[in-house]
Order: C-alpha cells, then structure tokens, then sequence
C-alpha cells in the first residue's frame, strides 16, 4: 500500500506536562520505546535511551529561552506541538526518515529554517511505530516570538511535497473547509460513557438537521432547542443575536460548567453568519412556515400541515433529478444546489427508521464536507431542494412498507445520481476533497438505497413473473430494442427484470409508450456506477410515468395490459435530461 504523511498541529504552556506524555506509557500503555529521532542540534538529551537523562533536563534546555524572555514577556502558549502520523497499513518510516521529516516540518512551520542559527529549540520523539510527536518552544535565539502564522497550512503543503518526492501516496490537498475533528481527550471521553459519537459530532448533527429546511434564523433557533441540547444565544446591547453554542445536555467540565461548542468549532458553514447568508431570500420566495413542536423525540419534526412522509419523499425525487442539470449553469448557482443536498440528507437521516438510519447518517456526514467550497452559493437555485428537505422534515418518520418504501427507493435512486454528479462538478472545479467526500457519500446512500428498495422491489418481482406471456415478450423487445446487444441480454437475464417488466405493463395499461419511457430512462444521467441497471431503469420508468406504490399481492390485470394500447408520449419534462 502507497503512503501519506498526516501532521496535526496544538499549542500548550507547559513543556514539562508534554514531554511525560510523549515519554510515559500513553492513556492505554500505547507507547513503546521513546526516544529521540531528531533535534534542534543534534545533542539534546534522550530520556528514552540515555540512562543518565530526564525529563526535567530536556524540559530546561528546551524552556531555555522562554525563561530568558523572562515573566512580563513570557508567551500565553510557548509550546508548540505537531504530530505525523502514516495512514493505516502503510509501510513503516526508519528513524532517520522521521528525522528528515521533522527537519522539513518545523522548517516549513517557521520553527527553524535551515541555515538559522537562531531558530527555535525542538526536539522529534518516536514512540510508536507509524508516528512521531515534535515539541518545540516557539521563541527563537534573538528572543523574538517565530512567526508561525498559517503553519498547518505550510506543514501541510510540505507534507504532499515530500509524499511527492519519495513516491508516497499523495492526500488531496486541503482547502480550509473541513470541519474540526475531535480531540482525542473527546473521543477517550466518549468511549468511556459508552457513546457512539463524540459530543461534538452529536452536536453537528443537532444543528445541521435544525437548518434543514428553515425558513428563517427564528425557526432554526425554535428547532434547535427542541433537539434536547443546550443553547446559549449571545445577545447584545440592541436585542440582536451576536453568536450562539450548543452542549451536550449533562456534560460538564471539571468546574462543572456545560461544554459549549459555538458553530465555528462544529464546522466552517455553522457560524452564524454562514448560517444567515444561507437562510437569506427574498420575501416572494420565503418557504412555508412550519412551526417546531416538543412531542417528537430525536429529530425534532415540525408540525403545522404534515405532508405524508411518501408525498414528500416523492418530492425528493423530483427536485432531485431537476437539480442535477443546475449543476451545469453558473458556478454559484451549482454550489447553492451542492450546498442545499446536504440538508436533504440531514432532513432524511433525521427522519429514517432504524433499518436506514446509520446509513444515511453516514451519508448525511460524508457530503457534509462536500456541501461546502470557496465557491460562494447562490440561493435562488437552491430555494427548490431546501424546499424539500422542509417537506421531508415535516412529512414525518418513514416506514419500510407500501408507498413509504417505495418512495424511499425513489427518492435515494435519485439522490445517488444528484450526488454523484455534485462530485464531478467539484472535480471539474478542482475541488479535490469534497469529490472524495461526495464519493463517500454516494456508497452510504447506495447502501440505504439497497435496504429501502428490498420490499417493493420484491413486490414487483412478484407481479413480473405473473404476467401473462404475450405482455411479457412485449417488454423483453423493448428492452432489446432500447438496450440492443450484451447489455439488453444482460438486463433479461437479472432477477430485476420482473420488476422492470411489471413497471413497464403497469406504464402501458396507463397509456405510456414503454419504447418511448425507456429510452427516456436510459437518456437520465449516470448508469455507469449503477449496481444494477435494470433496477434503475424500473425506478425511472415508474417515475416518469408517475405510478402509484406496487402493493404486493396480485399483479395489476387489465384490458390494456393484455393488449397494446395506442402508444401516448409522455408529457415533455420540464428541462432537457442529458
């Protein structure tokens, strides 16, 4: 396996507390063999493989100049700390390769450039095998504060060059739009209560399922305290909202005090700028009011006038095909329709059954990366999508039976195609990480997709294989005429045609010209990555004919299915499907 180089960066005031962590055993005994691979001269001493050294001696080397600054000057944080870690798997670094990487990092960082004879004191400890920690104090030999300014970012860059230049796997480069990670005091904190998620992640999910779909900045604060979080709101002198910050209900620090997160430790896009940049429109567009109600739990479902969850799901599907050609248009009008596809996500997580629920979370936390960019959205395109994800949060819990199921399928069939292409639209702007993380997005949904349609998929199944035989030699041509060659056998010879050829009778008996829905279904985008075509295709065709659920039991039997009808076109869609 190719490898990749991934350094962390903190700030600390205690040297001391930094080094017995990087010399003790670890949280969980971890560590194994400390000692020094690298530092600032060569000859500091190595509590790890020298006998006569300690702790305390490498900490006053280090401190050296930090207490020669003396107390009035003395640095809020003087320690500097960067971890470099190799993914998973990878091949293992010798000691004197981490050593040339800790030279180049701090290098890169301003700690201590090559050839200063007054750069900063710092020591490179190993004591692992895929990692190495670099503690350094950040004041230099004149007495002068490094200029560390934008140093994860010059770290980072470093990193890919010398990825590049020793023929390691090369990571996208980040962009400044990911969201902060847990520390991993959070996570130890988490597994320690026996929490699945980290309460900063529990927190993300709260808000973005809160921004799902609202009208407006007092909606998204009425959903948010129906969430089960706290939320402190600051308030200036005039009455306005300045910030807010959530905590997990029930979790303090040492003093007692909630752990609060304000929206720029959850994610770039949750301030509370981004969050009314988002929510601005004008007064002719503003969605329906749906007012937050207490009586749900989990996801706080708005109440008012309740579209059923398959209506609105239904929905989904529509504003989603129709989305995916506004990827074509101008920049900022596709990054308002990337931007807006997380909140469908967040609202279908927020409202999925158990049997879907972790998977489209998943999603909903994959894309969450990919609905942000340097590219700044418009919202008058967006207003469609963020629409539905309203209607979903107020259409309610699903089932995975009768029209909810297969309406579900519907919608995720058709949100696999609108995020798949969010993903080539970031790929053609560049826009590396958020294409993989869309990607990632896209097996999370597939994988709903699959427990979602097994119900009414089987229902279809069912009908197929009772139709007569004259109806189902009918649909086989077509599906020869429409898929000519291999890929046509291909289609006949999957389980999933019975489906395809119900949907294509129950289309017929309604008046449809199956030759023209077919070819109509296959000129939809993205067939490529289909696990199955011939499903997708049964998805399209019941979609542009606009069936009702297949109810399992007997097979639809009329005239009309037993005997062509004169072919119908289609209303014409709305926009040219490429």
């Amino acid at each position: 396996m190719e490898d990749a180089l991934i350094p962390n960066i903190t700030r600390g005031d205690r040297t001391y507390r930094l080094l017995s962590y990087l010399y003790g055993p670890g949280r969980k005994d971890e560590h194994a063999d400390p000692h020094l691979v690298a530092s600032w001269d060569g000859f500091a001493p190595d509590p790890g493989r020298d006998p006569n050294a300690t702790i305390k001696q490498l900490q006053k080397v280090l401190d050296l100049r930090v207490d020669q600054r003396g107390p009035r000057r003395r640095l809020k944080k003087p320690v500097w700390h960067c971890s470099v870690r190799t993914a998973p798997g990878d091949r293992l670094l010798s000691d004197e390769e981490w050593a040339v990487v800790a030279r180049r990092v701090v290098a890169a960082a301003g700690i201590a450039e090559e050839g200063d004879p007054d750069g900063c004191r710092w020591v490179a400890v190993r004591h692992a095998d895929d990692h190495i920690h670099i503690a350094a104090t950040i004041v230099r030999g004149d007495l002068r504060k490094a200029d560390i300014e934008f140093d994860f970012r010059r770290v980072q860059a470093e990193c890919r060059k010398i990825e590049r230049e020793w023929g390691l796997r090369e990571l996208n480069p980040g962009d400044g739009t990911a969201a902060k990670e847990p520390t991993n005091r959070e996570k130890h904190k988490a597994q320690r209560l026996g929490e699945a998620d980290t309460s900063r992640q529990q927190l993300r999910d709260a808000v973005r399922q809160a921004l799902a779909g609202a009208r407006d900045e007092a909606e998204f604060f009425a959903r948010l305290e129906t969430t089960g979080v706290l939320v402190n709101r600051k308030v200036g002198p005039s009455g306005d909202t300045l910030g807010y910050s959530v905590a997990v209900v029930g979790e303090h620090d040492h003093i007692g005090e909630p752990v609060w997160f304000g929206g720029y430790k959850l994610a770039p896009d949750l301030t509370l700028p981004k969050i009314r940049r988002r929510l601005a429109t004008p007064a002719s567009e503003q969605l329906e009011t749906v007012r937050p109600t207490a009586q749900d739990s989990g996801a706080r479902i708005p109440s008012g006038r309740r579209a059923p969850a398959a209506a609105a799901r239904l929905r989904v599907a529509d504003t989603a095909l129709e989305a995916i050609d506004l990827l074509d248009g101008e920049p900022e009008a596709a990054a308002g329709v990337v931007e807006a596809t997380g909140e469908v996500l967040d609202a279908l997580a927020a409202t999925a059954l158990p049997a879907q629920k972790a998977e489209l979370l998943a999603a909903a936390r994959a894309y969450e990366r990919a609905s942000r960019s340097h590219v700044r959205a418009a919202n008058a395109d967006s207003r469609s999508v963020r629409a539905a994800a309203r209607e979903v949060l107020s259409g309610g819990y699903t089932t995975n039976r009768g029209p909810d199921a297969t309406a579900a399928a519907g919608a995720l069939a058709a949100l696999i195609l609108l995020v798949i292409a969010a993903g080539r639209w970031h790929a053609k702007q560049g826009h590396l990480q958020q294409a993989a993380a869309a990607r990632a997005a896209a097996d999370n949904l597939r994988a709903a997709y699959r427990q979602a349609a097994r119900q009414p998929l089987a229902a279809l199944r069912e009908r197929g294989r009772q139709l007569p035989t004259a109806v189902r030699e009918r649909h086989e041509q077509a599906v020869r005429r429409a898929v000519p060659g291999e890929g046509g056998r291909r289609m006949l010879a999957e389980p999933q045609f019975d489906a395809l050829a119900a949907a294509l009778a129950e289309a017929e008996a309604a008046g449809h010209d199956p030759d023209t829905l077919l070819e109509r279904a296959r000129s939809w985008r993205e067939l490529d990555t289909a696990g199955s075509v011939t499903a997708v295709l049964t998805w399209r065709v019941r979609h542009l004919a606009k069936l009702p659920h297949p109810a399992a039991g007997k097979p639809h039997r009329s005239a009309s299915a037993l005997t062509p009808p004169t072919p119908a076109t289609p209303a014409a869609p709305s926009r040219q499907r490429r």
